[in-house]
């Protein structure tokens, strides 16, 4: 069958699509999504519509992910994003899925034979149910936990003083005899359980962008380097180039990295614009208590017909499994979100909503709008509309630089942060309207020079305050001393700096923790550490070490035991995603966590154990950091010898080095956390500079399996370009 695009590869295996149309353009992209990562995509689907126990496994890990998924309901509550677009916007979408099942026409991944699995027409809803997936699988939800695991510690007894010092001014209207009554369900599904399936693990990011007033060249340049799990294969990103040739008019393009299932290029640039994404931790989620009884939810009057009892929205989803019996589970919704619990049982019941899970329709017309985007303000105008929350940094040909904050934010009442689940009989605790972009976060040309984001607190910018639980600062420090301290950057400059492993968490605690050090030569070699976490390091071995007996001792001893610490260290992104809460209580001098005892004491004491007692042998920080690149299908169950997976390597970095990397157990599973995708776009010249854990393909026979992985360990950037000048 013969393809109204052309479709070919450059020296790196990346597909160059060119159609005469925009609709041909998106078109060619689904078919060569659906050609190079078929299996990624189609697994992506399968999960998202809960349909893991039918098709691949019927385990009970697998049911616990299917009830996941069927009590998000995003497949199912996707028609009316659907049917909200534009007709322009629609002609695309139904072009990029025509794309799609064109290829699965000629091909379908071996993978789908082997289970006897006839996929379906890839359709519009997929889509989004796939930029749902994306936007809320651990980063939105790790909102969420937080929020659960503060209404655990309040059920547990942990004191009033302890949690404010934990999230300082976000406890405005904790109840504490109300929350005690609320019947907390057990994790749905377990983390280790559905990472195991090959669902991407979203976590932190960098980007920034300097002006012309600090390069050589006088022109903006700008970097993004999105840190996600890559212990996988394929990598979540598809590196792609679109071009749209219409005669009588100069060629269209964009060029960077894709999502399989998802048309568009969602970071990189096109012929006047570049763009790059961090994950922006805004609050998206929350949780009210319900009172339950009988079936029915509590109402207080606001003046009208009196206090009432409503009825529950019920919706029945059957999941079937294979050659087992189904399973039957009944869900129930209000106007505030889905129900955790039974409300039969006539208890106290979470219920909660996510404002993304009607999202799809305003989040495809941006990206759809971006791709001819021409200057910097009219990126902020249109990403600023994405409905799921990411900071943006945007560079165009005229020298602008600028960043925009998006996200559907919920407006709370005063004195409430969204941290708190409060009672949901009270209309006053619900959500009233949506933050106007114009008040999120932003900057426009700002005087310094430059922009960075790295997922810190940025409610400065905007006069709303989205952010109510950021990660650290540490990398956005770490990033702007380096801007701050030159005007004669290069595009070089940029890519080293992707690589900068100098910790500015480690700073502050070696100032405190360096003058109780004794002169063992363990002590020693920690002294004389440099704070960068390289792979040959002593002394980032040492410190991560002395961190975590530390984390322990205040958090575990003294706090919440041990167990419960433990539980939230290997099973949870409580320590991963907030650790500067933590850390705001570590590096206090004194805190009601230290049991009486004062800061140095509780170093000192910690010190002690891990440098003289311990006495453990020297470890470089790269034996730390050894992990497996594992085909995502397969999870590691195949032969060595067959070359689905790719490893062991060894990483570099810390949890707040610009150059991230985090590698822990979980499930008994190893995750990652690192850049698994590098970008740099210099505007004195018109291409992307870039490496990737991975490769193009997601077919292990392929020569661009995993074709990028050396540069991307080593720090070689390849060139991509939207002309053919390095036609394969």
């Amino acid at each position: 069958m013969s393809a109204p695009f052309n479709i070919w590869r450059d020296d790196n295996g990346i597909p160059h699509i060119e159609g005469n149309s925009t609709a041909e353009m998106y078109k060619g992209q689904g078919y060569a999504h659906a050609r190079d990562r078929g299996m990624q995509m189609l697994l992506m689907r399968i999960l998202g519509q809960g349909r893991v126990s039918e098709i691949l496994d019927a385990s009970d890990d697998s049911l616990k992910i299917d009830m996941f998924f069927r009590r998000m309901n995003w497949y199912g509550n996707s028609e009316h994003p659907v049917e909200a677009l534009s007709q322009s916007s629609r002609s695309f979408v139904d072009a990029y899925c025509k794309g799609v099942n064109q290829a699965f026409a000629e091909k379908i991944p071996f993978e789908c034979k082997l289970f006897g699995y006839k996929p379906t027409p890839w359709v519009a809803k997929d889509t989004v149910l796939i930029s749902r997936m994306v936007s809320y699988l651990t980063l939105a939800q790790s909102q969420g936990e937080i929020e659960h695991l503060l209404i655990e510690m309040v059920q547990a007894g942990v004191l009033d003083e302890k949690l404010e010092a934990l999230f300082a001014g976000l406890l405005g209207g904790l109840d504490r005899d109300l929350i005690n009554k609320v019947n907390l369900e057990e994790r749905i599904v377990p983390n280790s359980v559905l990472w195991d399936t090959g669902a991407p693990r979203m976590m932190a990011s960098n980007n920034w962008v300097v002006s012309g007033t600090k390069t050589v060249s006088g022109k903006p340049i700008l970097s993004n380097d999105p840190h996600l799990e890559v212990n996988r294969l394929p990598n979540v990103w598809c590196e792609m180039s679109l071009k749209v040739t219409e005669e009588n008019s100069e060629d269209r393009w964009a060029i960077g990295g894709t999502m399989p299932g998802l048309p568009g290029v969602m970071i990189g640039r096109n012929n006047a614009l570049a763009w790059g994404a961090t994950y922006a931790f805004v609050d998206t989620i929350d949780s009210w208590i319900e009172k339950c009884e009988g079936g029915q939810y509590y109402r207080e009057s606001d003046g009208g017909d009196g206090d009432k009892w409503r009825a529950f929205k019920t919706r029945e989803e059957i999941i079937h499994r294979k050659k087992k019996p189904s399973v039957t589970k009944v869900f129930y919704e209000n106007e505030l979100g889905i129900l955790q619990g039974n409300p039969f049982k006539d208890e106290y019941c979470l219920v909660t909503r996510w404002s993304g899970a009607d999202s799809g329709a305003r989040s495809f017309e941006a990206i759809f709008g971006l791709f001819a985007a021409a200057n910097v303000r009219q990126g902020m105008e249109i990403y600023g509309a994405i409905e799921t929350g990411w900071s943006y940094v945007f560079a165009d040909n005229d020298g602008n630089i600028g960043f925009q904050m998006s996200g559907k934010v919920p407006v709370r009442r005063d004195g409430i942060s969204g941290l708190v689940p409060l009672p949901a009989w009270k209309s006053e605790n619900h959500w009233q309207g949506y933050v106007a972009i114009a008040d999120m976060p932003r900057q426009y040309n700002p005087k310094c020079g430059y922009v960075c984001t790295a997922n810190e607190d940025l409610n400065k910018y905007g006069t709303a305050n989205p952010i109510n639980m950021p990660m650290g600062s540490y990398r956005s420090d770490r990033i702007s001393e380096i801007l701050s301290a030159r005007d004669d950057f290069t595009s070089a400059d940029m890519c080293e700096m992707h690589y900068d492993v100098y910790s500015r968490q480690a700073a502050l605690f070696m100032d405190i923790l360096r003058p109780l050090l004794s002169d063992t030569p363990q002590a020693t070699v920690l002294k004389d550490w440099d704070l960068c976490y390289d792979k040959d390091s002593f002394g980032a071995s040492l410190f991560e070490e002395f961190y975590q007996e530390l984390y322990a001792e205040v958090f575990g001893n003294n706090g919440i035991g041990q167990d419960v610490y433990k539980f939230l260290r290997d099973e949870t992104g409580a320590f991963i995603d907030f650790y500067a809460n933590f850390d705001r209580v570590l590096l206090a001098k004194t805190s009601p966590w230290f049991d009486g005892r004062e800061r140095d004491e509780v170093f000192s004491d910690v010190a002690r154990r891990i440098l003289v007692e311990k006495s453990s042998e020297k470890v470089r920080w790269g034996d730390t950091r050894q992990y497996t690149m594992t085909n995502i299908f397969f999870g590691g169950k195949l032969p060595k010898f067959l070359k689905f997976d790719r490893g062991p390597f060894s990483s570099f970095g810390g949890r707040a080095t610009i150059h991230q990397c985090q590698i822990y157990q979980s499930g008994g599973r190893t995750t990652t956390f690192a850049p698994s995708y590098r970008i740099v776009a210099d505007f004195a010249d018109r291409v992307l500079m870039t490496n990737m854990a991975g490769g193009p393909s997601d077919r292990r026979f392929s020569k661009y399996y995993s074709s990028d992985t050396e540069n991307w360990r080593t720090g070689k950037y390849k060139t991509l370009t939207a002309n053919s000048d390095n036609r394969k």
